[in-house]
């Protein structure tokens, strides 16, 4: 009954709405218009405009060098536009997460969570500090009531939750203390925890594991956030963005969908202006016949031919330039020994790493490695490749064995190095397969690093070139066994492609360390699942194969019910509930929280009333089914409680 009157109470305030305020109306976070950028002689773009309006989920993607991360800084105002201008509303809050963290040394993860303007952190840490002192009644009380009347409870889980899942259990933990990627967490912690309008990213998902990634991923995709993001992570394209912004050769094109859907609409926005290409060279081709054969004298009529002779010229003119990175190599004869592992163990103190893991590499080995960070995926290519020394067993590498690793730590440049000297180190020429040979400069060029850019100094590089010209020092080497240590990181999306379709053609072992699950499908075949503690499974299958996998086998569940079972056994059953009865207990706590979620959302929508007229009735029986589910749950709740307390 009580839902019928809030039902009818919605209708009657919708039915009220005029059909104008019916309309729905873009909301402009942000404007950027007609900015243009020059670096010397050099021009990164010019004349680009486009805007951010709210709930737009926004990837912005480019090339290497053309000027996302400059656009990136216009935006945020840490760099200004030679021409033109950002326009963003007064009224919102705006959050950027950069690929460097500002964070102050001396504080710790908490203090650091509590240093914004957020008043209800405020609140939080008000309480939390009142918690420490209980026997201060009267502040406790105050801090209570404050956290009662701001309905901080609900606020404070969730951001626990955040950390939680970004892996910042610590909070004492300072960050002159933390590494860089702890770091990178904790900024995307705050600024997820004080929720912007809007929120700008520069590569969100480098230094997060695959788990934290994914559920990040779902984080987006179920909140109601605005984003603007560069990001590579082509899964997280596909599933987090509704629309993605290109900056090709100069000029800016728009595609209101993921990732699948600007791939096929790229290609036919290709096809049509090489087919209006090829049209515009054939009439090129009768107008300058008509050109030449006309008299020195002209007509007004002829004059008005010869203005759109050049017009047609230009458009003649105009085939895309495909720079595209060229990768070959001369791979070094592998013999029939490879490298072997022999019950090989590496600890860090109570760290345990590796624990008496053997494995013999075959001919053609395509190896993927995943984990949670700090589990020793770096450890243990390091243990393979001898940078650092064992604590007992032995690698055995064949004498034709020709390692070549691509590391996270990458280039280290003399000062004043160019980028052609970090090639000619390796020789003025370099051997190539078939008995070829090529210059430092050719090879540089394709890597993409033109005549001049040749001759720049390495510390002018941006960060996918830095990482462009690493690749192509660890391939020039002709290695037979590849070791890869997150390769994708600041690579742009071409390059990538490019990357994959040379590995997939690579004929030695592969062996590579990624986050980027797109990548991993593509190239491996099998995976070392790093599950810490020196626990390494062989799982036959790519990425996607081993999250079908885990998703339905629900390893973590059971392992968790393993522990369960075990405590509850050594406890004697004192609990007053069975194992299952415990089982169901936990899972009804997280089914009521889940479904007052939905409950939430569904009531909000009608609260702000964005339920279209011809979907009220369903909403409406969706949100009747969601009551009842929790009515269910919580008299089941209560009955295994009253069995508890008995």
């Amino acid at each position: 009954m009580i839902l019928c009157l809030i039902v009818n109470c919605y209708l009657s305030i919708i039915n009220c709405k005029t059909y104008f305020c019916a309309k729905i109306t873009l909301v402009n976070y942000l404007s950027v218009e007609n900015i243009s950028k020059s670096f010397g002689e050099r021009t990164l773009f010019e004349n680009l405009s486009f805007g951010i309006n709210k709930d737009q989920k926004i990837a912005f993607i480019a090339k290497n060098g053309s000027g996302k991360t400059c656009i990136m800084n216009i935006i945020t105002g840490a760099d200004e536009p030679d021409t033109g201008k950002v326009v963003v509303r007064k009224d919102i809050k705006v959050a950027f997460l950069s690929q460097t963290p500002n964070l102050q040394d001396e504080l710790t993860i908490e203090e650091s969570i509590f240093a914004s303007d957020n008043e209800v952190l405020k609140i939080i840490e008000q309480y939390e500090k009142a918690l420490e002192n209980p026997e201060d009644e009267e502040s406790y009380q105050r801090a209570f009531d404050l956290m009662d009347q701001h309905n901080a409870w609900d606020f404070e889980t969730q951001f626990k939750q955040i950390l939680f899942k970004l892996k910042l259990e610590d909070f004492k933990l300072k960050v002159k203390n933390m590494s860089g990627g702890q770091k990178k967490r904790l900024s995307l912690a705050i600024i997820l925890i004080n929720r912007p309008d809007l929120l700008i990213l520069d590569e969100p998902t480098n230094h997060l594991d695959l788990e934290m990634i994914e559920w990040l991923e779902s984080y987006f995709a179920k909140e109601n956030i605005t984003l603007f993001m560069i990001t590579h992570d082509r899964f997280f394209l596909e599933r987090v963005c509704n629309e993605i912004i290109e900056l090709d050769n100069g000029k800016l094109y728009q595609y209101k969908g993921n990732y699948s859907y600007y791939l096929a609409k790229k290609e036919e926005r290709i096809a049509s202006e090489n087919a209006s290409i090829d049209k515009a060279q054939n009439l090129f081709v009768k107008e300058l016949a008509w050109m030449r054969r006309q008299p020195k004298a002209r007509t007004t009529k002829s004059k008005s031919r010869q203005d759109d002779f050049y017009v047609i010229k230009q458009k003649a003119e105009s085939r895309r330039k495909e720079n595209v990175v060229e990768l070959e190599i001369n791979m070094e004869r592998m013999g029939s020994k490879i490298i072997e592992l022999h019950k090989v163990s590496k600890s860090f103190k109570d760290h345990v790493i590796l624990n008496g893991f053997s494995f013999d590499f075959q001919r053609g080995e395509r190896i993927g490695i995943i984990g949670k960070n700090g589990t020793g995926k770096s450890t243990f290519l390091n243990v393979i490749t001898g940078k650092i020394p064992l604590d007992s067993g032995k690698v055995i590498k064949g004498d034709t064995i020709k390692i070549g690793y691509y590391t996270q730590s990458g280039i280290n440049p003399k000062p004043g190095q160019k980028v052609i000297d970090i090639i000619k180190d390796y020789g003025e020429y370099i051997p190539l397969a078939k008995g070829k040979t090529i210059s430092a400069g050719q090879l540089l060029e394709r890597f993409l690093f033109d005549r001049k850019k040749q001759h720049d100094y390495v510390e002018k590089l941006s960060g996918g070139e830095l990482k462009r010209l690493y690749l192509c020092t660890v391939l020039i080497q002709n290695p037979n066994f590849l070791i890869l240590d997150e390769p994708t990181n600041d690579l742009d999306i071409v390059t990538l492609n490019v990357l994959e379709n040379f590995l997939l053609d690579y004929p030695g072992c592969l062996l590579v360390v990624s986050h980027d699950r797109y990548f991993m499908d593509k190239i491996v075949d099998h995976l070392f699942v790093f599950r810490g503690n020196g626990v390494i499974e062989d799982f036959p299958g790519n990425y996607s194969d081993f999250r079908v996998y885990e998703d339905s086998a629900d390893v973590a569940q059971k392992e968790e019910n393993k522990t369960e079972k075990k405590d509850w056994k050594q406890q004697n059953n004192t609990s007053g509930l069975s194992f299952n009865e415990q089982k169901e207990f936990q899972k009804i706590e997280r089914d009521i929280k889940d479904l007052e979620y939905e409950k939430k959302q569904i009531e909000q929508l009608f609260s702000d009333g964005k339920v279209a007229d011809d979907a009220i009735a369903q909403k409406a029986k969706e949100l009747e089914i969601i009551i009842k589910k929790i009515e269910d749950k919580e008299e089941r709740w209560f009955e295994l409680s009253a069995k508890i307390e008995g």
